[in-house]
């Protein structure tokens, strides 16, 4: 499991610390995911050095690559019920949809947030609840552009159904773009997530769905930006 958000109430670090702080705040660490995509064009970088416009190159290759993969620490909120934006992106859809087949919480449509991610945004996914994962399922599908409605249904995709300690379902459905062609999750069923975990990315360019128990009220627009582990979409009962 990748790293967990910063927990609310965390001291502040004071002297050297600090200064670190504030430069990981403005440097980003990187995905684990992303190292073979920088370190490749770096490598070229330094075998073409004598080579203006390939070092140049690989360098700024490189430089796209960790700007895509870059993993900020998110601190979620600490209210009760919250569900939380699994993404960074802009909210696409607000509506009611069926949720995919193969979690089975059947065939009637549930409250729905769509988060459609470009390529500038950062790809990595976030848990929206506490809870026990019970379902993990991946389902290969086309590659549409992900900021269609029918992605939801056609694109690969891969779902995940975890449980609140409430006893609430929400799932939380990663959806392959036009330029996507890999979905990475690292959450298994059995196991227990904080919310703003992270616990997946997807590459190049994508889409993030959230499903939400009858009946919620969802607190988003379409259009509205949302920052993961840190927006809250909507408040369970």
């Amino acid at each position: 499991m990748a790293r967990r958000p910063t927990p609310p109430g965390t001291p502040q670090p004071t002297g050297v610390g600090h200064v670190i702080g504030l430069v990981k705040a403005a440097v980003p660490p990187l995905h684990p995911a992303g190292l073979p995509f920088v370190l490749a064009p770096l490598a070229v970088a330094a075998v073409g050095r004598n080579r203006k416009w390939v070092r140049r190159a690989g360098l700024a290759s490189a430089a796209a690559c960790a700007t895509f993969f870059r993993h900020p620490h998110r601190v979620p909120p600490n209210r009760p019920g919250v569900v939380v934006a699994p993404a960074d992106g802009e909210v696409a859809l607000v509506d009611s949809a069926v949720p995919p087949a193969e979690l089975g919480m059947g065939d009637q449509p549930l409250p729905r947030v769509s988060i459609f991610l470009s390529v500038l945004d950062v790809h990595v996914q976030r848990t929206p609840v506490a809870g026990l994962v019970k379902k993990v399922v991946h389902q290969p599908g086309q590659f549409l552009s992900a900021d269609l409605a029918d992605a939801s249904e056609v694109n690969e995709r891969n779902s995940m159904l975890i449980e609140t300690a409430s006893g609430h379902d929400v799932a939380v459905v990663q959806i392959a773009g036009l330029l996507a062609r890999r979905i990475v999750c690292d959450a298994k069923e059995g196991d227990t997530l904080t919310i703003g975990d992270t616990y997946g990315l997807i590459r190049f360019g994508s889409r993030v769905d959230t499903y939400f128990p009858a009946g919620t009220a969802l607190l988003v627009e379409r259009g509205q930006r949302t920052i993961g582990a840190e927006t809250v979409l909507a408040q369970l009962s």
